[in-house]
């Protein structure tokens, strides 16, 4: 154990249960957050023996009160915080805009963007006072902090504030030996991506099956942001499923489902915005 600590939001599934589970392994005992005990008790189950300890506090990040009250119980096992990793997400339903509820709209901005805000500035208040001082900040982004998705406009905009979060984070913190960097992922094999496997809208009103990339490599690219020093920062980095290019045929459906794109159309396609 390296006697550090990491509170990971998002814990129960996913990127979040990835990432705790190889900070975990790397030595960092983990709190893990999230909203479902038995999901959050599951990332434990998987622990190895020979890491850090685990703890599961179920909370809300949309939620000051609940917010606090993980903080609280991380300071009172732990003592002190030296990663969050910011990672809990939700989308809305993929409509037209003019149809998303006020409330569909409040939910995505509530976990996505109030929650990052809740943690993170319960974490600076715990990296400011604790010695020795400092610690270090890691904000799930997304491809689509970049590049829209059709009709994803809570989604998008969440992610492209998270960005600006981020920036902000990290001159604000540096006085006080804070980092922050993000990460900005495309289509890391999990639950919530099982869907481009058959499919999704893109920008150019197709529909195409998207590949995916293994969460470890993603899991281990938060590892080694979180294993810097606090003299260095990785600010931004993205994690993509890298596809192949000019000279190689890339299978993709189109609207019927009848005839793959080319490679050149796929580049085409990138540049418009679509994600592959």
């Amino acid at each position: 154990m390296n006697g550090k600590i990491a509170l990971v939001t998002g814990a129960g599934s996913g990127i979040g249960r990835a990432v705790s589970l190889a900070l975990q392994s790397g030595g960092y005992s983990v709190v893990l957050a999230g909203r479902r005990r038995e999901e959050l008790e599951r990332t434990r189950s998987m622990a190895a023996p020979q890491g850090g300890d685990m703890l599961s506090v179920p909370a809300d990040v949309s939620d000051p009160a609940s917010v606090k009250d993980l903080f609280a119980a991380a300071r009172k096992t732990f003592g002190r915080l030296d990663v969050l990793f910011n990672n809990a997400g939700r989308g809305a339903p993929a409509i037209p805009m003019e149809d998303l509820t006020f409330e569909q709209w409040s939910a995505v901005v509530g976990v996505n963007l109030t929650g990052a805000f809740l943690c993170a500035q319960e974490a600076i208040r715990m990296m400011k006072e604790q010695q020795p001082q400092g610690g270090r900040i890691i904000n799930n982004g997304s491809i689509s902090a970049h590049v829209p998705r059709p009709n994803s406009a809570p989604y998008t905009a969440t992610k492209h504030a998270i960005t600006g979060l981020t920036r902000s984070i990290s001159l604000d913190g540096r006085a006080f030996n804070i980092a922050c960097g993000q990460i900005d992922i495309g289509n890391a094999a999990t639950e919530m991506t099982e869907r481009m496997s058959n499919g999704v809208p893109q920008a150019n009103g197709s529909l195409s099956v998207e590949p995916r990339m293994d969460v470890r490599h993603v899991a281990d690219a938060v590892l080694y942001m979180a294993n810097l020093p606090l003299d260095a920062n990785v600010e931004f980095i993205t994690v993509r499923k890298n596809i192949h290019r000019r000279g190689a045929e890339t299978p993709r459906k189109t609207k019927s489902g009848s005839k793959p794109e080319s490679a050149e159309v796929a580049e085409i396609a990138e540049a418009q915005g679509v994600h592959w």
